[in-house]
């Protein structure tokens, strides 16, 4: 059995050498053994196959390596008749003497086709198997199973608390066949597919916003034959169902002067997410009536509130906000100084100047 193993050429540069190179490399697996490959030819199951697409083929192949050391490596690829390959593949197993092993490689066809798939083992030896041959056609048995007028149906639901939208599509078919759809979302294809349906099937999307959305899906056949479902309205809210609330006061800067004077506190409620926020102002320890905030975005979100205190004497006031439900912020304290208003200073009256005129006496 050793004796018949095939070896095949190198996958490096030195494989394509001389016959001088050849005898050096011969020499030089005299001198130190070399672990002998075989790749046997790929098998296709089915390797004719005819009926409804697409369908899977799977290829399989035997690798067999006479190993001369502990541990061996082996490097494989399959080559396509198209010209494609697949990416190198590896295992590793232990012991000395011939070892086999099965590789396989599986393939979707949608389409007709006719070609051939071949194994390649890189290393530790290169080998090329020959190349196995398969055949595809499809739709040859529709006289079958043939479709009169497909039924599709649609139905679709909101969960708002999810932000997201299942759409639902029954598929009816006679007989047992292959039926390839796509949903439609407001007039834009957004999945494609293909199922096997034995007298119908639901088939699923999932349509995920990040903001409100509404609109509509249907579901269409295109083949094998075509033909579409009555559209379902949909609207997707996208709400956070816990939403996060916080808050803080700031004082007003200190105040020296005159008085009455009024001084302005300023809060500043942040939510993550839509919500509608319920405060109240606790003024110098006593609580005031509630008040609402409403946040109609998405995302991180605030809002400025303010409190107003006129002070008429010197001293100071105090105030908080507190979320119903949530925190209460800590106590901002405003100071007010109140300066006695100027004495006004009295404006001198002016003294009259009276000018006398001497009037001379008349001639007597």
């Amino acid at each position: 059995m050793l004796a018949t193993m095939a070896v095949g050429v190198l996958a490096t540069p030195a494989a394509a050498a001389s016959g001088s190179s050849q005898a050096g490399t011969a020499v030089s697996a005299a001198a130190k053994p070399r672990p002998a490959v075989y790749a046997g030819t790929p098998k296709a199951s089915p390797s004719k196959y005819e009926g409804e697409c697409p369908v899977n083929v799977t290829f399989s192949s035997k690798i067999k390596v006479k190993a001369v050391k502990g541990k061996t490596t082996v490097a494989y690829r399959w080559l396509r008749g198209d010209g494609s390959k697949s990416k190198v593949k590896s295992f590793t197993f232990r012991g000395k003497g011939v070892k086999s092993f099965t590789v396989k490689e599986k393939a979707t066809f949608k389409g007709n086709v006719k070609g051939w798939q071949a194994v390649q083992v890189l290393a530790p030896r290169g080998a090329t198997s020959s190349k196995g041959r398969f055949s595809v056609s499809c739709g040859s048995g529709e006289d079958k199973h043939e479709i009169n007028n497909p039924r599709v149906g649609a139905r679709v639901w909101v969960d708002e608390g999810n932000c997201k939208a299942v759409l639902v599509g029954r598929i009816h078919a006679s007989g047992v066949r292959w039926v390839r759809y796509q949903w439609v979302v407001n007039g834009h294809v957004v999945d494609r597919d293909a199922v096997r349906v034995d007298g119908s099937r639901r088939v699923f999307h999932v349509i995920k916003p990040r903001d409100d959305f509404r609109g509509w899906a249907s579901l269409e056949i295109v083949g094998p034959v075509e033909a579409s479902s009555n559209r379902a309205y949909f609207k997707i809210r996208c709400e956070d169902p816990s939403p996060k609330v916080w808050a803080s006061v700031d004082s007003p800067s200190f105040y020296a002067g005159t008085c009455p004077t009024t001084r302005t506190f300023t809060g500043t409620i942040s939510v993550s997410g839509r919500t509608t926020v319920r405060y109240r102002w606790i003024r110098d320890g006593v609580a005031g009536d509630w008040k609402y905030a409403h946040f109609s975005g998405h995302g991180s979100q605030s809002q400025s509130v303010s409190d107003s205190w006129t002070a008429s004497a010197s001293g100071e006031a105090k105030r908080a906000i507190d979320i119903a439900g949530g925190p209460t912020t800590g106590t901002a304290v405003g100071k007010v100084f109140c300066k006695p208003a100027p004495t006004p200073t009295p404006t001198p009256t002016p003294t009259p100047t009276v000018t006398v005129t001497a009037t001379p006496a008349p001639n007597a």
